[in-house]
Order: structure tokens, then C-alpha cells, then sequence
């Protein structure tokens, strides 16, 4: 099976590096780029390319520029990577089309996590369409969950977000984040709707309903305990 190409874009060759040898370890192919107008130029020489990990503060062009670059020509998906936490420069990034927004210092771990699950969300014809964890197995397709092998009945969103869950574990996922890719960005409810469905699922899932971890604060974390 052809390796998944992506390509890592920062200015900084330790972090490179970092990024480059976790996502090797996971199977990918890596491409490197040390500025803005070498990320572009591998971009258009190199068609193949499935992902873009992309770094805001660079030399010649910003993260902000490529990505505006890169979304004239193509939706493939992107991480940007910035060592600013603020809120505005989050939502700039959603406005030009990033998929994914990560502040350094981060997890190299997480990232691999990250990339994993934004490339089973925008790449259905290459990842499988069954995925499992801990004894609960999803067919996306089909629209069926079963449980140790017996099937068992979950509402829409409930299956949804079950399969958010799952796409996502280990990854601590604020209320906002639930919210934003399970019931999309237009939905004017609150956060309790969440908390209503994550009971119910936890209800539906019996003893692996303890797999959806409370995070105090924040949200929620699917992990997959060890017996």
C-alpha cells in the first residue's frame, strides 16, 4: 500500500525533525520545508501530498500566506502550528480554511493523533470505513455498532459522536470542539446538549461507557482503559 505523503513546513529544523520522526514511526512518508515559498514550491511540484502540518511564524511567507495560497488551488487538509495561544488567531486560521489549529509546545504524540483522525474525516476512499476500539466496532458505512459483538441501538447523533469519540481517543476534546464537528459550526444550542447525549451514550455502551472520560472543565476524552 502506497505510504499517505505529508508535508511538514516550519522554520525551526529541530522541530522538523521532531514531527518528522514521530510521523515516520506511524507510516507516513514526510516532506520537509523550511519557509513559506519552499513549502509552495513543493506543494505544486509534488501533486501527491495529503496533509500539510504548517507553522504561522516563518521567513520570506507566513503560515497565514501560504495557507491563502494553498486554498486558491486545493482543500487538502491542514495543522497549523503556532506558539500563540490567542483566540483571534484561531478563528483567522478558520477563516482561511485550516482544518486543525495546535499551540506550541505540544504533544508529538497528540499530533500523530491529530493528523490520524483529520485524514479519517477528510479522506474516506483511503482510511477504512470499520474502525474499533476496546471492543466497540463502528461500521461508518453501514451505520452499525456492536458491542463484543452484539449490535446495539444508538440515535444519529449518538452514533456520531460515539464515532467522534473513537476517531479522537486520547485526545482531551472541549465541549466547543464537540459541538463545532458533531453538530457543525451553525448549531445554536449549548453545551448541555452535549452533556445529555454523552449520559445516554454512556447508558447505551454499559460497562464500556467508562471508555468517555469527564474532563473537568473542559470536556470529554474516549480512552480505552486496561482491564
Amino acid at each position: 500500500m502506497e505510504q499517505i505523503k505529508i508535508l511538514v513546513v516550519d522554520d525551526e529544523s529541530r522541530m522538523r525533525k521532531l514531527v518528522r520522526d514521530f510521523l515516520e514511526r506511524a507510516g507516513f512518508q514526510v516532506l520537509e520545508a523550511g519557509d513559506g515559498m519552499e513549502a509552495l514550491d513543493l506543494f505544486y511540484e509534488d501533486q501527491g501530498i495529503s496533509l500539510i502540518i504548517l507553522d504561522v511564524m516563518m521567513p520570506k511567507m507566513d503560515g497565514w500566506e501560504v495557507c491563502r495560497e494553498i486554498r486558491k488551488e486545493s482543500k487538502v487538509p491542514i495543522i497549523m502550528l503556532t506558539a500563540r495561544g490567542e483566540e483571534r488567531d484561531e478563528l483567522n486560521g478558520f477563516e482561511l480554511g485550516v482544518d486543525e489549529y495546535i499551540s506550541k509546545p505540544f504533544s508529538p504524540k497528540i499530533l500523530v493523533a491529530r493528523v490520524n483522525a483529520l485524514l479519517r474525516r477528510t479522506s474516506g476512499l483511503s482510511m477504512d470505513q470499520t474502525i474499533a476500539a476496546g471492543g466497540i466496532e463502528i461500521d461508518k458505512a453501514a451505520h452499525i455498532v456492536k458491542i463484543d459483538g452484539n449490535m446495539i441501538d444508538l440515535s444519529f447523533k449518538e452514533f456520531e459522536l460515539l464515532t467522534y469519540f473513537i476517531e479522537n481517543q486520547g485526545i482531551a476534546l472541549s465541549r466547543e470542539k464537540i459541538l463545532n464537528n458533531v453538530w457543525n459550526y451553525d448549531y445554536f444550542g449549548d453545551a448541555r446538549t452535549i452533556d445529555t447525549h454523552v449520559k445516554k451514550l454512556r447508558n447505551k455502551l454499559g460497562d464500556k461507557g467508562e471508555y468517555i472520560r469527564t474532563i473537568w472543565g473542559m470536556g470529554y476524552k474516549f480512552e480505552v482503559t486496561k482491564a
